[in-house]
């Protein structure tokens, strides 16, 4: 399993990565995580529906009412401002793993010594 404190920072990008596939309700986009994770990754249902909530609040995704199986749901889909959002955390990503890549023996450095 992934440590939640190494993978927080990532929330966001996974629900919005889900979303970009079209619209979809909570529970669907936590198991579309544990797949897509190979169960490697379970999102806690507190930390979806706060990032839920964030993405909401930030204009990332909106919020509509549906059925399901006869069932009222709440659905979201990525905005936008979303779809930028994404962006611009794929670039940033790109970034980090470049510079912890220095520190975990991932790329050569080309050490000075």
């Amino acid at each position: 399993m992934i440590s939640s404190d190494i993978i927080r920072g990532y929330t966001d990008t996974m629900i919005l990565y889900i979303l970009t596939s079209g619209d979809s309700y909570g529970y669907e986009i936590s198991k579309r995580i544990r797949e897509i994770t190979d169960d490697s990754y379970v999102m806690k249902e507190t930390t979806l529906y706060s990032a839920l909530t964030r993405l909401e609040k930030n204009g990332c995704i909106s919020s509509y009412s549906g059925l399901h199986d006869g069932r009222k749901r709440t659905y979201y889909r990525i905005t936008d401002t979303g779809t930028a959002a994404y962006r611009e955390k794929c670039d940033e990503r790109e970034l980090t793993k470049k510079v912890i890549d220095k520190f975990t023996g991932g790329e050569q450095n080309g050490s000075d010594t």
